[in-house]
């Protein structure tokens, strides 16, 4: 029986392709500054300086659309699948010395935004 390595460094990781839809979505957003309409659409939920850092809206929302691209219905399998995926880890910008998002973080934050801002939000992705 083999024993598996017990560490190895982040340059070492065989690299992964890129999941070609969530490259060319991110261009598409990057493009269109999708992370600074969402961050000012979002403004009035976040407080400006209490606890540790919140979750941002970027990450939130793209984390989401995970959800809705890959048909997973519950923030516990988004937080599974960006934990367990390395293309998927790109796509809201989660770094391998990163956690990615907790579920309960995901839910907290999704119930903290209103559906206005939820629509506001979404409706811009469609037109990126």
């Amino acid at each position: 029986m083999r024993q598996e390595t017990w560490w190895i460094a982040q340059q070492e990781l065989p690299a992964s392709a890129a999941h070609p839809f969530y490259t060319r979505l991110n261009e598409l957003l990057d493009a269109e500054k999708f992370d600074e309409f969402a961050e000012a659409a979002c403004q009035q939920f976040y407080a400006k300086k209490m606890g540790r850092p919140s979750l941002t809206p970027g990450i939130c929302f793209r984390a989401l659309l995970v959800g809705y691209f890959e048909v997973i219905d519950s923030e516990r399998g988004i937080a599974w699948r960006a934990a367990d995926s390395l293309s998927i880890r790109h796509f809201p910008g989660v770094g391998l010395d990163e956690r990615s998002p907790d579920h309960s973080t995901l839910s907290r934050t999704r119930r903290l935004i209103d559906v206005e801002t939820h629509e506001q939000i979404f409706g811009f992705v469609l037109r990126s």
